[in-house]
């Protein structure tokens, strides 16, 4: 039985030394996984902040802008109440487009 690979108290000093360096490495890309995810984690914001509307724009009595979209000719406001708006550059109201939620 001379062909048995040596006991971990006789290895060899260059395998010693990839074991050592084998855990070094495993240790690093650990710390850096958890460095990334929270660096992802403070930096990514909830929810983004709503644009303020323009003064020349007025919604409805109740109404509450849940998104706008801005265009050239266009703005396109989403209220709470499944209402898409759309005002011309203006400020005037343009059109009145219920939203229909498929099911």
């Amino acid at each position: 039985m001379s062909d048995m690979l040596p006991s971990d108290e006789t290895s060899v000093p260059e395998i010693r030394f990839l074991k050592i360096l084998v855990t070094v490495l495993t240790a690093t890309m650990i710390a850096g996984l958890v460095t990334i995810v929270a660096i992802l984690v403070i930096r990514l914001p909830g929810q983004a902040p709503m644009p303020d509307l323009p003064e020349r724009i007025t919604l409805p009595k109740g109404a509450e802008a849940r998104a706008v979209t801005y265009a050239r000719d266009y703005t396109l406001v989403v209220t709470d109440q499944g209402e898409v708006l759309v005002y011309a550059p203006d400020g005037a109201l343009k059109r009145t487009v219920p939203l229909e939620y498929a099911d």
